[in-house]
């Protein structure tokens, strides 16, 4: 008998280490293809899926129906505040110097991915290297590069939009070179179209591409979807009305790309990020299903930083959901980091919770440090403010109902507070005491672009 039990434990030990052995090793998960695409001048309210009736975006609602749609995004109100945060994952207070300005002393996203062995691309619009103010190196075409970006399609890197548009017959310039001038072109197709011969080169390799897109950005001029596109005299007449056309073609380039990704077998390892930079413009008044809503681009009012946003990664976002946890622009940087394996540095909180379905660290405010240096228009709205998903609460002691008062023309009295504003307008107050007063005096340098 005690034989039979030796037998039997030398048989399970041998079969035991032979399964050991054949086993593959696990393999740590491959690295994700990153895109982050970022619309200009675009409010929450412009895309279907959160309620629009004025404008059709069935790409960007399908992606966020299969992955995640964040519906309290919270951006800087203006473009240049917003690229310079979520570039570096750092509030304006501590590196925005100028309106139209990144410091090359700065750490860009671009330099985390190319740190870890990304491919690394830039395409779109730039408007950082301080072209208007003519400060030291505007006309450093090797900007992007020393930003992390091996590769680059960009308008208003080293000209000035008085050069040329970006849209009609525009002036791009890539990887070092002025392209010809084309009447025929259409800015946003060609870097699209360069973005799509990047995933092209770099299927078999992880890559990254930031797309701060062209469009939605005024002027409103026709698309080559539009009818006046053939006629030539009139691919630079302006109205409102093309807003809606620009608007479909934005999401039209989006599925190019997405179509790309399928076509190269890659769409499921890719994580897409599409975000807004700010509000959509105050000309424009757009249809939804609540009511119209009037842009507030520039302004600090939830029409002026409440943005679109959604998540598309097949294989690590498994549900669909809806997310309404608070985003701010900082966090950009912080899920890179932990993507890429990396300390988290800046002032963000990493959004990887939310995509493993697993909300474990969901944001409950979310400041902004906001002084333009702009026009005189936009400079007015200057401050600094905390928020949660419905109240906010700025530096000079206004307290509002986003909820009841979207547009913030009544401030709510310390006196008329039930139990429950007092308590979030002290946690807003605290969060607020975190961050410096704005100087006595803003200067502005620049120009509206």
């Amino acid at each position: 008998m005690k034989n039979f039990f030796h037998s039997v434990f030398f048989r399970i030990l041998v079969i035991s280490l032979f399964t050991l052995a054949c086993q593959s090793p696990v393999e740590p998960s491959p690295k994700p293809n990153v895109i982050l695409i970022m619309a200009d001048d675009i409010g929450f309210e412009c895309l279907s899926i959160n309620g629009s009736t004025s404008y059709r975006t069935p790409v960007l609602d399908s992606l966020a129906q299969k992955g995640i749609n964040f519906t309290q995004a919270i951006s800087q109100p203006l473009c240049t505040p917003s690229r310079v945060k979520i570039m570096t994952g750092k509030f304006n207070f501590k590196n925005y110097d100028y309106f139209t300005y990144l410091n090359p002393k700065e750490k860009t996203f671009g330099n985390l991915f190319k740190e870890k062995g990304y491919k690394t691309a830039i395409v779109g619009k730039w408007q950082l290297n301080g072209i208007e103010h003519q400060l030291d190196g505007y006309e450093d075409n090797t900007r992007p590069y020393h930003f992390g970006f091996d590769e680059y399609s960009l308008w208003q890197l080293t000209k000035s939009k008085k050069y040329g548009e970006r849209f009609a017959h525009p002036l791009i310039e890539q990887n070092g070179v002025l392209l010809p001038r084309d009447k025929e072109a259409y800015g946003p197709d060609i870097v699209s179209n360069y973005a799509i011969d990047f995933i092209k080169k770099n299927k078999d390799q992880p890559f990254f591409i930031y797309y701060p897109m062209l469009l939605v950005h005024s002027p409103f001029v026709p698309t080559p979807d539009s009818p006046e596109w053939q006629f030539p005299e009139l691919r630079s007449e302006q109205d409102n009305r093309f807003f809606v056309d620009m608007v479909e073609y934005m999401d039209k380039i989006i599925g190019k790309i997405i179509e790309e990704l399928k076509a190269q077998g890659i769409v499921e390892q890719t994580l897409i990020l599409f975000v807004g930079d700010n509000g959509t413009k105050d000309t424009v008044i757009s249809q939804t299903q609540t009511g119209p809503v009037k842009g507030a681009k520039g302004n600090t009012i939830r029409h002026g930083n409440h943005v679109p946003m959604l998540a598309s990664w097949p294989d690590k976002i498994k549900k669909p959901m809806i997310y309404n946890g608070l985003i701010n622009f900082s966090d950009f940087y912080a899920t890179f980091s932990e993507i890429l394996g990396v300390p988290i540095e800046g002032d963000g909180i990493s959004m990887m919770d939310v995509f493993n379905g697993e909300v474990t660290n969901e944001r409950k405010t979310a400041t902004t440090y906001y002084d333009p240096m702009w026009s005189p228009n936009v400079t007015q709205y200057r401050n600094v403010y905390s928020q949660d998903s419905r109240y906010k609460l700025y530096k000079d002691g206004k307290f509002f109902d986003m909820e009841n008062d979207v547009l913030e023309t009544q401030p709510l009295q310390d006196k008329d507070l039930n139990e429950s504003q007092i308590s979030i307008k002290a946690k807003l107050k605290s969060e607020l005491a975190k961050f410096p007063e704005l100087p006595k005096t803003s200067y502005v340098r620049g120009k509206n672009n």
